[in-house]
């Protein structure tokens, strides 16, 4: 169970780039991991940092995943205090590590963690009216996912759609005077397409200042709102102490935050009422779980971010079996419309939701069969071929 090669695939396509990590034992096992830098920037500094880890990683005993994590994370330098480029590659190793483990004992992740709480997986689907701009089209696009079964919707009301799919947030702190109007239409507009019974979150991205923030979460009262989600800046934790208590919706926010050291920073504003550790970044599986189990002694529920490849959600599906004070899971269900889409998985978990919920199956590690046809022509590195 000795490492032996580690490769990168640095996948491209419907505006994506998720950076796989691969890792070969001596006895013949493959694990897969995903770093979770599939959007924005990162995903070339993500790989270089995965090719920087990768003579720490080879050699070591694949049996145990913790004592991996730690020699990387005690040797590295920039782990300590690190942020998403240290940690989306570390996550990506961890997620690894646990699918060999999980395959070479023939059980699921979950099931090696101990814990299976429920047989399936709530989730909420994201991502379904990035082709909209205005605020009435950009409200009626849930008819789609709620004529999938889909029951939880998350969305932007202040992004602004660009070329090529994807969204810009807010700039410089504050909307202009339309946009904000815009945001507010959407809103109530929104809550009269899906009707009462459906749950909403709003996504805010970190990007307001407080006069326009404290005029919208009035709004969001209104208008019955599941949750809020990063109502500040990723950096301005101390302010969520501010938030605490001021309206009658939770706060959610966690998906820039990294590892249980910072998540108890967080957690200690007692402003924070659902955090979203993203397995792909916070720092792997494991690391996912010790951040859930922390947040449970604050009384907050745990709701997994997860904007990747159908990889990640794999991933993100055994951390999430394995916490006790789970809420629903984050899918973009969408993103496969675009003809340029890479497939990684033969079996995407995303084509099995119904009403609403994924069934927990009990296949080994993460129950990922990797498409490696799809994904060869990604290959950017291998350490066996680096070191000839």
């Amino acid at each position: 169970m000795r490492i032996t090669n580690l490769k990168v695939y640095q996948i491209h396509g419907a505006g994506m780039h998720p950076v796989l990590v691969e890792l070969n034992t001596d006895d013949g096992i493959s694990g897969f991991g995903e770093a979770a830098v599939a959007y924005g920037l990162g995903a070339k500094a993500t790989a270089g940092m995965l090719t920087d880890i990768a003579p720490l990683i080879i050699g070591s005993d694949a049996r145990y995943p913790r004592n991996v994590w730690h020699r990387v994370y005690d040797n590295s330098f920039w782990t300590k205090g690190g942020g998403a480029i240290v940690f989306s590659a570390l996550s990506a190793i961890d997620q690894a590590l646990w699918d060999i483990k999980g395959k070479a004992m023939g059980v699921s992740v979950s099931e090696l963690l101990g814990a299976n709480f429920t047989g399936t997986v709530s989730v909420y689907a994201n991502g379904w009216n990035h082709n909209h701009d205005d605020a009435l089209e950009w409200a009626k696009a849930a008819e789609r996912p709620l004529k999938d079964g889909y029951t939880k919707l998350k969305s932007y009301p202040f992004a602004t759609k660009q070329e090529g799919g994807t969204l810009v947030h807010v700039q410089r702190r504050a909307l202009l005077d339309a946009e904000f109007k815009r945001a507010c239409e959407r809103t109530r507009n929104l809550r009269k397409v899906v009707g009462d019974g459906v749950e909403l979150m709003f996504d805010l991205s970190g990007g307001l200042s407080s006069d326009q923030l404290i005029r919208f979460l009035e709004l969001c009262q209104e208008v019955n709102i599941v949750w809020i989600e990063e109502p500040l800046d990723a950096f301005n934790m101390s302010g969520y102490k501010a938030l605490a208590g001021r309206w009658n919706m939770p706060i959610a926010t966690g998906e820039r935050v990294y590892t249980r050291h910072a998540f108890k920073t967080l957690l200690d504003t007692n402003g924070v009422d659902v955090i979203m550790p993203d397995v792909g970044n916070c720092g792997g599986i494991w690391e996912l779980v010790q951040i859930a189990g922390m947040a449970e002694a604050y009384n907050v529920r745990v709701s997994p971010h997860n904007c990747a490849s159908a990889l990640c959600t794999k991933a993100s599906i055994q951390a999430w079996a394995a916490c006790s004070n789970a809420m629903a899971l984050e899918i973009y269900p969408y993103f496969s419309d675009a003809n340029d889409y890479v497939h990684v998985l033969k079996n995407p978990a995303e084509e099995e939701i119904s009403k609403g919920e994924l069934r927990l199956t009990d296949e080994p590690g993460l129950g990922a069969e990797v498409n490696m046809e799809n994904i060869a022509p990604f290959k950017s590195f291998e350490y066996q071929q680096a070191v000839l």
